[in-house]
């Protein structure tokens, strides 16, 4: 198994991978938004980053993560947004490399931090991530503008 960064080229492997991704948290994103996210990984300014796990050349694991601001340091943090493992590869320590490669990165990058939300029903990536991280004992509140 390979973890690297994303490439322009990649776009045909990713594009089921993320939206396997939306279909297992129920979720459509609209094609422009997919678009434009895309262009943010490709572009040098942008603090969006998207990593992927390769196997036998093709791609069955994507981590997507973004840099930001916290008023709590004078660093960055990391957040970890969307992790997704294609589901004839799950057990196979996909989500783990994948989550390594977004820490390392952040350690490169200077960060004090790295974040993540689950949904309370995705029991199996919980097992991992009981396992790598620390829970925070926040509870989300969100409300949708728009």
């Amino acid at each position: 198994m390979l973890i690297r960064p994303a490439r322009p080229e990649d776009h045909a492997q990713w594009l089921p991978l993320w939206k396997g991704y939306q279909t297992f948290y129920r979720a459509s994103i609209p094609d422009a938004v997919t678009a434009t996210t895309w262009q943010r990984f490709h572009t040098p300014e942008e603090p969006m980053h998207c990593a992927v796990a390769e196997v036998e050349g093709q791609l069955v694991g994507i981590v997507h993560y973004l840099f930001h601001r916290s008023c709590w340091t004078t660093g960055d943090y990391c957040y970890l947004q969307d992790l997704y493992a294609a589901p004839d590869h799950r057990g196979q320590g996909i989500g783990r490399a994948l989550i390594e490669h977004v820490y390392a990165a952040a350690t490169q990058a200077g960060t004090s931090r790295v974040h993540w939300l689950t949904h309370e029903t995705n029991l199996d990536a919980m097992q991992l991530y009981d396992r790598i991280a620390d829970k925070s004992g926040f509870v989300q509140y969100r409300r949708l503008l728009g």
